[in-house]
């Protein structure tokens, strides 16, 4: 995904419903927060490693953070227990997506390997290009006309 992560988080929240408080900012903050990595990846890194495999995108870091910050968040501030819930949620998905055609350790830390549905050649004298004219765009911009779609109804009301 180079550009759904934002919408996905707001269909996520659009499919929840309200009355959970901060839905919407917990789905929208959790579906970009794994890829803050990209300051550390293009300003400090040089890009010398994929940034999914950063810490921020392994799955078994943000299960250990569920298993902390919900059970707290139940024993202490239940209210905001769905809204931690929406923003695990959120990032997980961010996860999946990602695992579409960018890959996603989903076996770390016993194994290094990125795990992707699909592999996008590299077709294009620019790796962006190569995304963008891949036919699992198609599923990236599904997601932007879903997000709008349901906002523009969600303005209606």
């Amino acid at each position: 995904m180079l550009t759904a992560h934002l919408p996905s988080g707001y269909v996520l929240a659009y499919g929840i419903g309200r009355g959970i408080p901060l839905l919407i900012p917990a789905a929208l903050i959790g579906a970009v927060l794994p890829d803050l990595d990209m300051i550390w990846f293009h300003l400090v890194d040089q890009r010398a490693f994929h940034h999914h495999r950063y810490w921020v995108h392994i799955p078994l870091f943000w299960a250990i953070v569920a298993a902390v910050i919900l059970p707290g968040l139940a024993l202490f501030a239940r209210r905001y227990l769905a809204t931690g819930g929406i923003f695990i949620a959120a990032i997980f998905l961010h996860l999946v997506l990602d695992s579409i055609g960018g890959g996603i350790m989903w076996a770390a830390p016993f194994n290094d390997h990125l795990y992707a549905l699909v592999t996008v050649p590299p077709t294009q004298a620019h790796w962006i290009l190569s995304f963008v004219l891949h036919w699992t765009f198609l599923f990236e911009v599904a997601v932007w006309i879903a997000a709008v779609l349901l906002w523009r109804k969600r303005r209606q009301i």
